[in-house]
């Protein structure tokens, strides 16, 4: 990572451009979507709305502006001391919704509980060795080696009150695993511009103005929103009700079906743009026999022909046009194009060829095919159950009779972390833009620190992991690029995971409403205007 420094101007600038004119009114802004948060600790689980959420009220060392340039949050710089120590200086004067100052003692416990064993966010401490506080408003980020991306996995890492931690005992995260809860899952105490007032799980979240958060006075909130009220909506027709009555104000993810009769709406507007986001087909290929298959004593999806037989059967064509209505771009690999190791040739996908499909299936001795089990959400992902059905319909067409069970956000992705699911829909944003984010994630074999922490088909090639070991520490563009290459061309050729598409994100709203539309499909609160 090359030596930078970044000052408070830099962030003052950098939002300057969100500035529409000055907020003449408070304002409730009511949106919805179909999922809701999984949970409010912070390091718990690392979902994608979550995250989006969490980040009103819980603040970051560094962030990204709406054009995704790296700016300094609670940090106000910060230099590279040798190649494995970063020096990261804290912005004075901030405090805690409960009036309580933050400090290196906070960051230091905040960077350190999100490397605990019960993490989720490991992906985004990887290659830290510690933490260290050099003063009250300094602290080290020591690195087992040269790390190259440092700062933007800074980006996701929220920090906590350590003595409030402390005090309601949820100083480590809660377990994603099992269903015991800390204080921390259902309350919420940060430095940002709003606060939790309640969250009903699967009801209803009311968040609230943060009357003395520091970035208001810096001139960072252009928009006039004091509450936010967020609804999880499952039903498609029933949330775009909501918007058409005025219930809610936003709509996050549409129907591609309801589309054509939304803009036509006078009273409403479509923002559309491309979110920096994969969907594919995880399989399982650890273990020796399938929970529930009906082939017994082996695995037939840890044969790279009936994986490549399953991709080929699926008419990616078909799904773009006739279930996402052209909200999506097929794609080849787990990456988007907007991220950092990204080609043309990896992304290239497979044809579509239902023959090869069948000759492929005969030669593993599959040639009747097999009954499989197949998760899908059904409340995460643009279309995710309507798709998952599609696919399961072309795979009948091989023999394979996937029985389909579809799961809400909330217990979804539990169930696929603890190994439950033969075959799963995942879809993978890339907050860091690099593709080592998803390398690491997807492809590197399940191990500590985070490695894998979302492999849960739990693939394993030592090729696959020697590259992303290197990657890791790979300071040179020019190398790292050709080596996020090869590791993505293996992944192809392994058929690791069958890709469909890039998701292209609708945002629906009533014409009052004035924000920003972002890649990572986030809304920025500090924006939003209510005119």
């Amino acid at each position: 990572m090359p030596s930078t420094r970044h000052r408070a101007t830099l962030l003052l600038a950098a939002f300057a451009a969100l500035t529409i004119t000055a907020p003449l009114h408070a304002a409730t802004f009511r949106w919805a979507s179909a999922s809701d948060i999984p949970t409010w600790d912070i390091h718990s689980q690392n979902n994608a709305l979550a995250n989006g959420v969490h980040a009103s009220v819980y603040e970051t060392l560094y962030y990204y502006t709406d054009k995704f340039e790296l700016v300094p949050v609670l940090a106000t710089g910060s230099r590279l001391l040798s190649p494995t120590q970063l020096r990261v200086t804290l912005r004075p004067g901030v405090k805690f919704q409960d009036g309580s100052a933050f400090s290196a003692d906070d960051a230091v416990f905040s960077l350190t509980r999100a490397m605990e064993k019960t993490s989720n966010f490991g992906v985004y401490t990887q290659g830290i060795d510690k933490v260290v506080k050099v003063d009250d408003m300094t602290i080290d980020i020591l690195t087992k080696a040269p790390n190259p991306v440092l700062l933007r996995q800074l980006t996701e890492l929220r920090m906590m009150s350590k003595a409030w931690a402390e005090k309601n005992k949820s100083t480590a995260p809660k377990d994603i695993k099992t269903a015991e809860e800390n204080y921390a899952h259902r309350h919420a105490m940060g430095t940002g511009p709003f606060m939790l007032k309640r969250w009903e799980q699967d009801v209803k979240l009311e968040l609230v103005e943060n009357p003395t958060w520091w970035g208001k006075a810096a001139g960072l909130k252009p928009g006039n929103v004091t509450e936010i009220v967020y609804t999880p909506i499952k039903a498609e027709a029933t949330r775009v009700a909501a918007l058409l009555s005025g219930e809610v104000d936003m709509v996050l993810d549409p129907s591609p079906s309801d589309l054509v009769r939304l803009r036509a709406n006078p009273q409403l507007k479509i923002v559309d743009g491309v979110e920096n986001r994969s969907l594919f087909l995880g399989m399982d290929q650890f273990r020796d026999e399938l929970p529930g298959a009906s082939v017994k004593g082996k695995n037939p999806l840890k044969d790279r022909r009936v994986r490549l037989a399953l991709y080929q059967a699926i008419d990616i064509a078909a799904i773009q046009k006739n279930i996402m209505r052209g909200l999506a771009e097929p794609t080849g690999t787990i990456v988007p194009p907007q991220v950092a190791g990204w080609s043309k040739k990896v992304d290239a996908r497979y044809p579509y060829d239902l023959n090869a499909a069948k000759k492929l299936m005969a030669e593993a001795g599959y040639s009747s095919g097999f009954e499989v089990d197949f998760a899908c959400p059904n409340n995460r992902y643009i279309n995710d159950e309507e798709i998952c059905q599609a696919v399961s319909a072309m795979w009948a067409r091989l023999g394979v009779k996937a029985k389909l069970r579809t799961l809400p956000l909330s217990t979804y992705f539990p169930m696929i972390q603890r190994y439950e699911a033969s075959i799963y829909m995942l879809g993978w944003g890339v907050p860091t833009f690099d593709a080592l984010y998803s390398l690491q994630s997807l492809l590197r074999t399940v191990g500590a620190q985070g490695d894998g922490n979302y492999n849960v088909g739990r693939y394993s090639n030592p090729q696959m992991d020697a590259l992303v070991e290197r990657i890791k520490k790979e300071i040179d563009l020019k190398n790292r690029t050709e080596l996020i290459g090869k590791a993505l061309e293996l992944s192809h050729e392994d058929v690791a995971y069958l890709p469909l598409h890039n998701q292209v994100i609708p945002w629906a709203m009533k014409k009052n409403i004035d924000m920003v539309h972002r890649a990572d499909n986030r809304i920025d609160m500090r924006s939003v205007k209510v005119n």
